[in-house]
């Protein structure tokens, strides 16, 4: 006898939700695995969101929570899904806690001045414009306090150093930088991951103490290539070309940078599953061509999966050569899982390899969840695959119905032209976040740089390798170099298009969090409810509509400000270029005025003199006060006070005009300050409040006496020979 249906024995609209989202969660139950990369994620989320440091037994009551309901309701399906959530949230929760533990390193307390610094070369990468950058682990440093043991030094000599030597220089150390303003690149929280204590530039040339022992040889081997490579193509080139072999990209100059990121080309500077497929793909049929040339090999033995064993190896080579970054490691693990299939004979490319994929790169780094590398690559590849499922069974009929050769050119440029517009719809979310920036060009550049670069530049990549043993890389490298010259003008031409790039907002960490479940809940499932992603996508695009840029911003030491002018632009006094970038993506745009030593701006907002400015904005008056001469009138005249000089209560009493008062003391407490001005007031927020009381975070420093400079172990270099001594008997 048929039973009734739900909606006519009076059942309530949530109950008929309720069992028709239950029976699309069962017919897609072979998706289930899929999201066990997003709640691992969730759990190093809610690690990163946290206002404090949690303590590290807070995963442990979850784990158990979740074990009990896998027994206690193991025979329902259910319960037992809930429980598996749980424990994967609680796992990655516990693993980025754990990661954070297992790096954890001195980090220098306050700038060092004039110091010795001495250890061991672990990395060397040339720079633009001349002069190298070394990172030294086992780091010696004559300061008081906490002493760094990984220190990253900029060294204004071009004069090869050694990798595996232990070498000393005098130098000027600080801690790793904060954020520029609150919401901003935080490179002390990378630093923290990357066991990272200081930075600095170095004041005289180095000594090698000690000559480079073996150990080393990965990271010795890369710079040499590097050289090599930079000595055979010339220029900007031979930087990029580099930056495609090793993976280094400081000798990349700045307006190549800016070229390749207008264009939308910057995907191309990282190592990433472009050039893996690329190198698997050519090593894979180079040798499986070969190895048909010989009948009796190809005729009794299985060289197909011969071909995709020495692929696998070469990529496995290629991304150690590369540094294995994020992207790397997950265009190895992908590539990798593409050739492994072949070796089993099974299907390889599948939405089950990239959460395999994510999830082992989640668990050996779960930093790079809040990456833009991670987030970028794996969105592409994921929009990738998903488009894939879709049309790969009319591309398959249509490529056996058009068997001509310009059909097949005519499919390779349409494919082209479709991954180019997949990935980068897919990234260009998450470039705008950390990048405040959107390449309008995108497609049209990538249509033509792949094709150039795949028959080009990536094919003399493994033949320069093979040759630089008997010194011959140039017969590869120097039409290497052709190819890659080709590809910059492109990067330069499409760049200089009209509108190549669009700074965009800000977008709030909730407003991309949002946008990226939406988007996982659009490209995991099957069935027809997955279209319920693009309501959570389209609500995460529109917090960009709610960003409001600060009235007011001041550095961490009250040295560098800037005011909003009466036409929405930011009017900088002083600062770096690093700190005129971030205030220009985050608050500006710059303004193109001066700021005035004497007088008004050319807005009338502003008036200064020499001892500080008055700045009316169109909540309060705003004093800015640059010498300690300037205090009274500021106090007397403004709603708010922010002081590059100690107050020292001045401000303060009964009788006084200010709300809101923020002083040299406050700016070395909590560093970078934002402000929004309101009728009298105004609403702060501080580097120190936005990041919290984190391991990386800021923390005010004291000021004591500077020590004397460590003398150098030995005065004169030692010679370091061409070949490592042999060990004595």
């Amino acid at each position: 006898m048929a039973k009734t249906p739900p909606d006519r024995i009076g059942y309530s609209p949530y109950e008929r939700l309720g069992a028709a989202l239950a029976a699309a969660l069962v017919a897609d139950r072979d998706r289930w695995m899929l999201w066990s990369p997003v709640l691992f994620g969730l759990g190093i989320a809610a690690y990163f969101a946290a206002p404090a440091e949690p303590p590290g037994w807070l995963a442990l009551p979850p784990l158990l929570l979740a074990l009990g309901g896998l027994w206690l309701g193991r025979r329902r399906p259910a319960a037992v899904a809930a429980s598996l959530a749980l424990a994967l949230c609680a796992a990655g929760f516990a693993a980025v806690q754990l990661r954070a533990a297992l790096v954890a390193a001195p980090v220098l307390e306050r700038p060092s001045g004039k110091v010795a610094v001495s250890g061991i070369v672990e990395e060397v990468e040339p720079l633009a414009g001349g002069g190298q950058r070394v990172t030294l682990k086992d780091a010696e440093v004559a300061v008081e306090g906490a002493r760094p043991h990984r220190v990253r030094l900029r060294l204004k000599g071009d004069e090869p150093v050694p990798v595996g030597a232990r070498i000393a220089v005098t130098a000027l150390l600080t801690p790793p930088p904060q954020p520029q303003m609150p919401g901003a690149f935080d490179f002390a929280r990378h630093a923290w991951f990357q066991g990272l204590g200081a930075v600095g530039t170095a004041l005289s040339p180095p000594v090698v103490i000690v000559p480079a022992a073996e150990g080393h040889w990965l990271n010795a081997l890369r710079h040499r290539i590097t050289l090599r490579i930079l000595a055979a193509i010339p220029g900007s080139a031979g930087a990029v070309a580099a930056a495609l072999v090793t993976g280094e990209t400081g000798a990349i100059p700045r307006d190549v940078l800016d070229a390749y990121r207008d264009s939308g080309l910057a995907h191309m500077l990282s190592i990433s599953g472009l050039h893996m497929g690329m190198v698997a793909g050519l090593v894979f049929f180079v040798v499986r061509g070969g190895l048909a040339l010989v009948p009796a090999v190809a005729l009794r033995h299985p060289i197909k999966k011969w071909a995709a064993a020495v692929a696998l190896a070469a990529t496995f080579l290629y991304m150690l050569l590369a540094g294995a970054p994020v992207p790397a490691q997950r265009s190895f693990l992908m590539t990798g899982i593409v050739l492994l299939a072949v070796l089993l004979d099974r299907s390889a490319i599948s939405m089950r390899m990239v959460a395999w994929a994510a999830l082992a790169v989640l668990a050996l780094a779960p930093e790079a969840l809040v990456g833009p590398s991670f987030q970028m690559s794996f969105a592409a590849v994921a929009a990738l695959i998903a488009a894939f499922e879709v049309a790969s069974p009319r591309l398959t009929a249509w490529r056996i119905e058009h068997p001509r050769l310009w059909q097949r050119a005519g499919l390779y440029l349409a494919g082209v032209a479709l991954s180019s517009l997949v990935a980068g719809s897919a990234t260009a979310v998450y470039g705008a976040y950390h990048f405040n920036r959107f390449a309008v060009w995108s497609l049209a550049a990538n249509l033509a740089a792949v094709p150039l670069t795949g028959f080009l530049v990536m094919p003399f990549v493994p033949v320069a390798l093979l040759l630089m043993p008997f010194g011959l890389e140039f017969l590869a490298l120097v039409p290497m170099g052709w190819g890659v010259e080709a590809v910059n003008r492109l990067a330069a031409a499409i760049a200089a298009w009209p509108a190549a790039a669009v700074v965009l907002p800000p977008m709030p960490a909730w407003g991309l969090t949002l946008f990226t479940l939406g988007g996982l809940w659009l490209l995991l499932w099957r069935r027809r409810w997955r279209h319920g992603g693009w309501v959570a996508m389209v609500a995460g695009l529109a917090t960009l509509a709610l960003h409001q840029p600060p009235d007011v911003v001041v550095d961490g030491r009250g040295y560098a400000m800037a005011v909003r002018t009466a036409d929405g632009a930011l009017l900088v006094n002083r600062g770096g270029r690093i700190l005129k970038e971030t205030w220009d993506r985050r608050a500006g745009p710059l303004a193109a005025g001066r700021w005035p030593k004497r007088g008004r701006s050319e807005d009338g907002r502003l008036a200064c003199d020499e001892v500080g400015c008055l700045y009316r904005g169109e909540g309060a008056v705003v004093a800015l006060v640059q010498d300690e001469a300037g205090i009274a009138a500021g106090c007397a005249a403004a709603a708010v006070v922010v002081s590059a000089v100690p107050l020292r209560g001045a401000c303060r009493g009964p009788a006084v005009v200010p709300r809101v008062v923020i002083d040299r003391f406050d700016l070395w407490r909590r560093g970078a300050h934002a402000l929004w001005l309101e009728e009298g007031g105004a609403r702060i927020e501080t580097v120190a409040g936005w990041q919290g009381d984190r391991p990386w975070s800021h923390r005010p420093h004291r000021r004591r006496k500077r020590p004397d400079p460590m003398p150098m172990p030995i005065p004169e270099p030692v010679p370091v020979p061409e070949e490592p001594p042999a060990a004595e008997e």
